[in-house]
C-alpha cells in the first residue's frame, strides 16, 4: 500500500446506530461493529498504521464533542523520521465517522467494539493482513505545532481565535510577546488581526467556570495583518 499521507483525522461522542439485519450471516458481520459509547470527556485513541517506507506510522487520535478532532504522527524507523499533526472537523453517517482535515482532505472510520478501523479513501473496508485499528487511550493533546490562519482579537480581558477554515473559535493562551506583537498592529484598536502561527491546543480550565476548555498555544508567530480577512 502507498505510504499514507498526513491523517489529517478524529471521531466523537455517540457514534454509528445500527441496523437491523434480514438474515443470520449479516447480523453476525455487523456484531464485529458496533456503536462507541457516549461519553462526556474527550476520547483519545492510539495504534501504529502499516507504512510502505518506513517501521509503521504511530497515531493518535483526539476526538472532541465539539466536532473537531486532532491527530499526531509520528514515522518510525523512516529513512527522514518525521512527526507531524493535523486538525478539522467530524461528521458522521450511519455506518461511518468521516473526518476532514483543514486541507478538505477525508479519512473514513468505523467502530470496531471499542476500538476504531480506518477505511480505505472512498470509506469501505481495507483487505489486508495488516492492522488498521486504533485503541482507546488516555493521553494528553499533542504539542506538535501545525500552520494555522484565522483572526485574532485580542481584548481588555482575553484573546480568542477564530479559524479561517472551520469557523471554531478558541481562547487563546497567555503569550505576552505575541500580545505585545498583536497590539503594536491593532494600535489600540480592539479589531480581529488576520494572524497566520504556528501553534497546538490544550486542554485549559476557564477563569468563570472552570470547565477544561480546548485553547489554542501559539509556537511561532509568521504574518499579522490589521482590518483583513480570511480571504487576504
Amino acid at each position: 500500500m502507498a505510504k499514507l499521507p498526513l491523517l489529517s483525522a478524529a471521531i466523537a461522542c455517540g457514534l454509528f446506530l445500527l441496523i437491523g439485519c434480514n438474515n443470520r450471516s449479516d447480523v453476525k458481520a455487523r456484531q464485529s461493529v458496533q456503536p462507541l459509547e457516549a461519553r462526556a470527556m474527550q476520547q483519545s485513541f492510539r495504534g501504529v498504521l502499516p507504512c510502505a517506507d518506513c517501521a509503521g506510522i504511530d497515531t493518535s487520535l483526539f476526538l472532541a464533542k465539539d466536532g473537531t478532532w486532532v491527530m499526531n504522527q509520528r514515522y518510525e524507523g523512516a529513512p527522514q523520521p518525521g512527526e507531524f499533526a493535523s486538525w478539522g472537523e467530524w461528521a458522521r453517517t450511519a455506518e461511518k465517522l468521516v473526518l476532514t482535515d483543514t486541507q478538505g482532505e477525508k479519512l473514513y472510520f468505523r467502530a470496531k467494539g471499542e476500538d476504531l478501523e480506518m477505511l480505505d479513501r472512498e470509506g469501505n473496508p481495507i483487505n489486508s493482513a495488516l492492522n488498521y485499528t486504533l485503541k482507546p487511550t488516555h493521553a494528553e493533546l499533542p504539542t506538535t505545532p501545525m500552520a494555522m490562519k484565522g483572526q485574532y482579537l485580542a481584548m481588555s480581558d482575553a484573546a480568542v481565535f477564530t479559524d479561517c477554515v472551520t469557523g471554531k473559535r478558541f481562547p487563546v493562551a497567555d503569550n505576552a510577546q505575541f500580545a505585545r506583537e498583536v497590539a503594536a498592529v491593532q494600535q489600540g484598536a480592539e479589531k480581529p488581526v488576520l494572524v497566520r502561527v504556528e501553534a497546538h491546543f490544550i486542554l485549559q480550565a476557564t477563569p468563570d467556570s472552570g470547565a477544561m476548555k480546548k485553547t489554542l498555544v501559539v509556537d511561532k508567530r509568521g504574518t499579522l495583518k490589521a482590518g483583513a480577512n480570511c480571504d487576504d
